[in-house]
């Protein structure tokens, strides 16, 4: 599937990307050589194939190295003052953070 110049200025405009003729064009080129390569990936015939955990889990044993889920028992006001004391801004042990939205 190869996009046309107007697809890619269509795309850029939706990124608010201001390109060039010349980037553009370079973009247009980029574009359709990564939809060469998903074409060429989606044609290999993958059925029968188990999925991989982990990349390397095909040509040696991977252990994930995973901790055990452990009910612990939550942090008295010392542990909670000493956390506290990394906080930019705090108020009655909450952090404080500057407003996202308005």
């Amino acid at each position: 599937m190869a996009i046309s110049l107007s697809d890619t200025a269509r795309i850029a405009k939706l990124a608010r990307l201001h390109l060039s003729p010349e980037a553009q064009q370079q973009a247009n080129a980029e574009l359709n050589q990564i939809f060469e390569l998903i074409a060429e990936l989606q044609a290999v015939n993958t059925e029968n194939i188990e999925p991989l955990a982990h990349p390397l889990s095909m040509i040696e044993e991977v252990s994930l190295r995973l901790r055990d889920d452990a009910v612990t028992a939550p942090g008295g006001p010392t542990e909670r003052d000493a956390l506290m004391q990394n906080a930019p801004g705090q108020h009655e042990g909450l952090f404080l953070v500057p407003k996202v939205l308005d």
